[in-house]
């Protein structure tokens, strides 16, 4: 069984600034990639940024120069620092870890966490 934990979400202003984590335990022996998704009122949820275990990463372009996603793999953790932020990135975040390897069950899966909102206002 995985977990992924999320915090960091809340209510921001325009410009403003929030850092969001997001943890992932149980039985884990690697990670492929982790990443962040959003998804906005009546919209579809869609990829803000991926980092995968070589540490390539993929931003979405509306976010690309204003949001960083960096990853401490001893922990499992994955970050998202968010500045500029715009009312527009106001959405539910989702913490999503892909590839989850455990050498015991020798399956291969994909997670998500739980949501963390985000508010941005004007």
């Amino acid at each position: 069984q995985v977990q992924l934990v999320e915090s960091g979400g809340g209510l921001a202003q325009a410009g403003g600034s929030l850092r969001l984590s997001c943890a992932a335990s149980g039985s884990i022996d690697s990670i492929n990639a982790m990443g962040w998704y959003r998804q906005g009122p009546g919209n579809e949820r869609e990829l803000v940024a991926e980092i995968t275990g070589r540490d390539r990463i993929n931003y979405a372009d509306n976010v690309e120069g204003r949001f960083t996603i960096s990853r401490a793999n001893a922990k499992n953790t994955v970050y998202l620092q968010m500045n500029s932020l715009k009312p527009e990135d106001t959405a539910v975040y989702y913490c999503n870890a892909r590839g989850v390897f455990n050498w015991v069950t020798m399956k291969v899966g994909d997670y998500w966490g739980q949501g963390t909102p985000v508010t941005v206002s004007s």
